[in-house]
């Protein structure tokens, strides 16, 4: 494997979890937008929305601590919302969505998005000791 490819599978995790965090953090201080994407299915889209983002900050933990579920449980994660991302770019367009998230371009963009998110999480593994 290449020293690139050894940095990416270094990084992704760290990233993510990183983004995990922030978006959790959002999912409390501004949950309009992800109550907007949520399917419509779903009853209580607040409760969803906010368990949602409990598990994107446990995930992002996780995977910033190396910890051996946390990998796993952010590929699961990540499945679980892609309805929700699919949603919103069926929704793009019509007005429904707020601000950016009302763009076709940026709704479609981010369903085919969450394959190299689950495959960032898939590369976290619990760091190895120093020989």
């Amino acid at each position: 494997m290449g020293a690139v490819t050894t940095k990416l599978r270094t990084a992704a995790p760290y990233a993510l979890g990183c983004l995990f965090l922030v978006s959790g953090v959002l999912h409390f201080a501004a949950p309009k937008p992800f109550e907007a994407i949520m399917p419509r299915s779903l009853p209580a889209p607040r409760t969803w929305v906010y368990g949602s983002g409990v598990a994107e900050a446990v995930c992002g933990v996780g995977l910033l601590t190396r910890r051996r579920w946390a990998g796993p449980a952010s590929a699961a994660l990540l499945l679980a919302v892609w309805p929700a991302n699919i949603r919103m770019a069926m929704d793009s367009g019509t007005g429904r969505l707020p601000g950016p998230a009302d763009n076709r371009l940026v709704a479609w963009g981010r369903v085919p998005l969450q394959i190299p998110l689950i495959w960032a999480a898939l590369q976290s593994r619990p760091e190895s000791p120093a020989s």
